[in-house]
């Protein structure tokens, strides 16, 4: 149940979140808005970074979200250094505090109820096959997975490059989504959505190899 009530909230947020970028952008127009971002100078794509690294350190909001509003609010180009950004730094650093203090820190983190999550993940030696951990890393539960490699204690050189890898392929779709949406660029918005279609695809790949494993 706390699960399902997690996955709710979590998806609300998201809507939620989505649904002001919208409402602002058809209020303002994007024009305008994009505008008054750029007024912003540095403060904006900080902002965006800031929430972006916070929700996979301590995973809270969907980071899907914020991709969308990076796209949306920045462009595509800016939008897309800002997450990638964001997810590198991010995700090193889960990997590096979890291997560095161990499963405690990470529960804090995490919660209690999403530590199980993390700890399958770090049972299932995903270190021993780079593409299956690029794979992972491309899902929604790349925080997750960040965290559980570290626990594993799988080594820095086969870490990041499936780290890079998985960033360099799952965020511009996700990204240029946002772009595409609210700047008319229909052939970004086609780059896009084929791009969150493979996205989708590897996703449910991962999900079947791990009720395959054992892994709920």
């Amino acid at each position: 149940m706390d699960r399902r009530i997690h996955k709710t909230i979590s998806f609300l947020g998201a809507v939620a979140l989505v649904a002001v970028a919208v409402g602002l952008i058809n209020h303002y127009g994007i024009a305008q808005l994009r505008a008054s971002v750029e007024q912003m100078g540095l403060w904006a794509p900080l902002g965006l970074f800031v929430l972006r690294f916070t929700s996979v350190v301590i995973p809270a909001l969907p980071g899907t979200a914020y991709s969308i509003l990076a796209g949306s609010l920045l462009g595509f180009g800016e939008g897309l250094v800002v997450v990638c950004l964001s997810d590198f730094l991010s995700c090193t650093l889960s990997f590096w505090l979890s291997r560095q203090f161990g499963r405690q820190l990470v529960k804090k983190l995490v919660g209690e109820r999403f530590i199980g999550r993390v700890d399958r993940f770090s049972q299932r030696h995903l270190e021993r096959n780079f593409f299956l951990m690029t794979a992972c890393l491309m899902t929604g539960f790349f925080d997750f997975v960040a965290y559980g490699i570290g626990l594993a204690r799988s080594p820095w050189q086969k870490f990041l490059p499936a780290l890079v890898l998985s960033i360099a392929l799952s965020n511009p779709p996700i990204v240029a989504l946002g772009a595409g949406l609210f700047a008319q660029g229909k052939l970004l918005l086609v780059f896009a959505l084929l791009g969150a279609f493979g996205l989708a695809l590897i996703a449910e790949l991962v999900q079947r190899w791990m009720r395959q494993t054992n892994v709920k």
